[in-house]
């Protein structure tokens, strides 16, 4: 029997991004996962098709836990410029980053190097031990910790058990936690596209009548990321067709504004699941990123706002134990709970009011979205206040606020 003060069921981006925050805490954590990332990464390798817009919110916590430039040093490309237009009007909006004072907005990043860094660098961590291959089998909870058995026969006890075991989370069921779901009716089609026009370190995305196209830039600069979010029935369709009329659609689509596109890897389509649960915490138990929520891709804030949940926890674990309280005890885990829940529920809300308003080719949603794009991108004060949102600044826990990344001054 191994005792720990956290264990961190999953060894995705944001367990391992726990786990790392925690170091010399005085905490004693330990990771499970079943899956150890086994490839080699670096530069010649072909990109993933699972990427990551990487807000300036993220970039900040990334580097505090040490691993930011072991990430850009793997692979990432920063992006200056953001478009956003409605296919069926004329209505658009444009964001800058040299305009606000700015070295980039952003880093498009594949998830498994993010994982790669994170992973590399938790190993190196005197307080963090990793048991793998394994994976959580039972766990009991006792009044002051958690017996938890292993699928490799090891027995821990924790004073906190953290599910950052995904959107299907062993944990959040055995723990009987609620879960709201709903369908969006899309699935996103992923793939890696050669571009006839440099991207110019821009992210693009078109709404048109029955999906959205997002183009995100990758190190190459004629290549770029897709995410096409689209009806399952067509998302099919699209992925099963063959290459020439799958590239002759989707430069029309995105409104040849790259020329001519070439897919260059294959096609992988992901059901779309908005998730929201009841709880973020209970007894001895914090849930983190999907686990505890799951939203559209189309701002591209999922992993980022899963982040923000490791920021917050970190904060919350670290002033607990320097106070001597139980971090384990659901009372003190409330105002964790209490923030993160909330700004879910904003962004899940404004991404499905957002998705709402951009769905469909009714007339009036057409006028009316032509108008808000435009008055978005003329009015005074209106896109500092966007930008800030979509880098995640109006969402930092105290203790990242003085850390500086390489975006400054919005």
């Amino acid at each position: 029997m191994q005792s720990f003060d956290v264990v961190i069921a999953g060894g995705g981006m944001v367990g391992l991004a726990l786990a790392c925050g925690l170091q010399g805490s005085g905490l004693r954590i330990a990771i499970v996962e079943a899956h150890p990332p086994t490839q080699r990464l670096d530069t010649n390798d072909e990109y993933a098709l699972r990427v990551s817009a990487i807000n300036a919110a993220s970039e900040r916590l990334l580097t505090r836990i040490g691993v930011w430039q072991d990430i850009l040093m793997i692979r990432a490309r920063s992006y200056q410029g953001m478009e956003v237009w409605d296919q069926d009007n004329v209505g658009r909006i444009q964001f800058n980053a040299a305009d606000n004072g700015l070295t980039h907005l952003g880093h498009i990043i594949e998830n498994a190097v993010i994982r790669k860094a994170l992973w590399q660098r938790a190993e190196s961590l005197p307080d963090v031990m990793i048991f793998t291959p394994a994976s959580l089998q039972h766990v009991a909870w006792g009044e002051n910790e958690a017996f938890i058995t292993l699928s490799d026969g090891n027995m821990l006890t924790s004073r906190l058990v953290v599910g950052a075991d995904g959107a299907h989370s062993w944990l959040r069921q055995h723990a009987d936690i609620p879960l709201t779901f709903w369908d969006y009716e899309h699935h996103a089609l992923v793939a890696t596209i050669r571009t006839e026009i440099p991207h110019g370190n821009i992210a693009r995305q078109v709404f048109h009548g029955d999906g959205i196209l997002a183009f995100l830039p990758l190190s190459d600069p004629h290549l770029c990321s897709i995410v096409w979010s689209l009806p399952a029935d067509a998302a099919q369709q699209r992925k099963s067709m063959e290459a020439k009329g799958f590239n002759r659609q989707l430069g029309a689509t995105f409104d040849m504004r790259l020329g001519q596109c070439e897919l260059i890897s294959d096609r992988q389509t992901i059901p779309l699941m908005g998730r929201y649960a009841r709880h973020f915490a209970a007894h001895r138990l914090a849930l983190l990123g999907d686990a505890a929520h799951t939203i559209h891709p189309l701002a591209g804030q999922g992993v980022n706002l899963g982040f923000m949940d490791v920021a917050e926890l970190i904060s919350e674990l670290i002033r607990l134990h320097q106070e001597g309280k139980d971090i384990g005890q659901y009372l003190y885990l409330g105002r964790y709970e209490r923030r993160r829940k909330h700004s879910a529920a904003i962004m899940l809300a404004g991404m499905q009011s957002f998705r709402q308003l951009f769905e469909g080719t009714h007339p009036a949603k057409k006028l009316l979205r032509g108008i808000g794009l435009t008055l978005a991108d003329h009015l005074p004060g209106m896109k500092p206040l966007l930008l800030r949102h979509a880098m995640g600044l109006n969402d930092l826990p105290d203790w990242l606020i003085s850390q500086r990344s390489s975006v400054e001054k919005i």
